[in-house]
């Protein structure tokens, strides 16, 4: 190549170069943040909850990334630290991003040259008297040797490269949200197994006292009636319901083991492999504290809803690749190599060829295709950020309905609570009356069939007010933070 070739050549990449400032479509925006001073319709109280569980709110307090700890239970920890390593969907979750981290480095690559370097032997026979020999010897038995150097360098004058780049890279920062709403879903998974794998072995516990406490009431009015002291109607009615508390049982023995297999998959276990993790319900903490996210803050830390911006990102970059494929398109190309019938002189003077190329291609008449899918990529902006303003709209629901099921579960428990304390002051006085000989045994039996059933109500308020809280935090976007790697 000469240096007045490669002068020119180097003048017309530089021109070219220069004129990629400009970028097509339209940029990006995001998206307006819902002005919105508290998520309920009234004043939320900061505290709720009787004196020895109240819990009291911290608006704009962080909230921590092992959010889960404040339950105070160290095999709850370890089993979703467990779950973090050996769920498939943290795996999938994983492998998505980076399946869009490599599309995105693939892309940048487009910004430079492409080189190919290319090495054709040949061994040829032309027909003599026919046509023109094509060396110079005239021989018409050869071995031909080329080699050849290729560069080409589309260049991206109206951003068609940069806006392709600009969606991949958003649709990277999408998987990298998603997967942090995978592991933030999988942890609220783990803590709701968890909390109700222990409501249900306390409810199972007060449901066998409950039905031995029937079962002894059946055996004394059978002896009663024997005696003439008691009914045959009596008998049935007992009969009954030592019947109806028996039927519960079977059934939350089967919700158990089914919570115990989904604790197990969780994990990444196999159900027969896993699920012996055993919890209790009094042994997990209700945290007093809980933190309150501003409404202008759960935007930032609700992955979801970053994850649906990055859509929105990449459908606005879509459009700009779907308009500059309307306009023209513009390549650098050059070639340089040598070609001869001995390998050792490929690269001789006079062996030698080169060329530089310039392309400028504009579509002339496609039927409308460009145009429709450039209205394709504008429409689908329009969906993704539809989308984006439903995500939205959810995660503000979310954390108002959080909120206002913790309220009325403070309530719930606290009125289960005395009533279970009522209860077992009756079952205390009973059992007095009974050594004092007012009562008979089977009116101790009843008082204390009533208690239990009081206590599996406390037993379902207080799961429930645990499983909340752990829906609030999950709510609010749990301890995920924007500003950490």
């Amino acid at each position: 190549m000469s240096r007045t070739s490669f002068r020119t050549f180097a003048l017309m990449a530089l021109t070219l170069a220069l004129c990629t400032a400009c970028t097509v479509g339209p940029d990006y925006k995001r998206p307006d943040v819902p002005t919105a001073d508290s998520y309920t319709r009234s004043a939320f109280p900061a505290t709720f909850g009787s004196e020895h569980d109240a819990q009291q709110l911290e608006p704009g307090a962080r909230i921590g990334r092992q959010w889960w700890s404040v339950f105070g239970s160290p095999p709850l920890d370890a089993l979703i630290q467990r779950a973090f390593a050996h769920n498939p969907d943290i795996d999938s979750a994983k492998a998505a991003l980076r399946v869009a981290q490599e599309n995105l480095a693939a892309q940048r690559a487009a910004f430079l040259p492409s080189v190919q370097l290319g090495y054709a032997p040949s061994r040829q026979r032309e027909a003599v008297g026919t046509v023109s020999p094509t060396l110079d010897s005239g021989a018409a038995l050869y071995t031909l040797h080329t080699a050849q150097l290729n560069i080409a360098y589309p260049v991206d004058v109206l951003g068609l490269t940069r806006r392709s780049t600009e969606s991949l890279r958003a649709q990277a920062d999408a998987q990298k949200f998603q997967l942090d709403a995978a592991y933030l879903t999988l942890a609220s998974n783990v803590v709701a197994a968890a909390i109700q794998q222990a409501a249900l072995r306390a409810q199972i516990d007060a449901t066998q006292q409950m039905i031995d406490a029937d079962a002894r009431a059946l055996d004394i009015l059978h002896r009663q009636a024997e005696l003439g002291y008691a009914s045959a109607l009596d008998v049935a009615a007992q009969e009954t319901a030592l019947a109806q508390a028996q039927q519960t049982l079977p059934a939350l023995q089967k919700q158990l083991e089914q919570t115990r297999d989904l604790l197990a998959v969780l994990a990444g276990d196999l159900p027969a492999q896993g699920g012996d993790t055993t919890f209790d319900l009094d042994a997990l903490k209700l945290p007093h504290t809980l933190p309150l996210s501003l409404p202008s803050q759960l935007i930032e830390q609700r992955p979801d809803v970053r994850a649906a911006q990055a859509q929105v990102h990449a459908a606005s970059a879509q459009v700009g690749v779907a308009l500059a494929n309307r306009l023209p398109q513009f390549a650098l190309s050059a070639q340089y190599g040598g070609s001869s019938t001995q390998f050792s002189r490929m690269f001789a003077n006079d062996n030698l060829f080169w060329g530089l190329a310039g392309n400028l291609t504009q579509t002339v008449f496609d039927f409308g295709a460009l145009k429709h899918q450039q209205g394709s990529a504008e429409a689908a902006l329009q969906q993704s950020a539809a989308q984006d303003r439903s995500v939205v709209l959810v995660a503000f629901q979310n954390v108002a309905d959080a909120l206002y099921a913790l309220e009325t579960d403070a309530r719930a428990l606290e009125a289960a609570r005395r009533a279970e304390t009522a209860a077992q002051r009756t079952a205390d006085l009973t059992r007095r009356q009974l050594e004092l000989g007012y009562v008979n045994v089977l009116v101790l039996l009843n008082a204390e069939q009533a208690l239990q059933q009081t206590r599996i109500a406390r037993i379902q308020a207080q799961a429930a007010r645990l499983t909340d809280t752990a829906a609030l935090v999950q709510a609010l976007g749990g301890g995920w933070d924007a500003t950490e790697p």
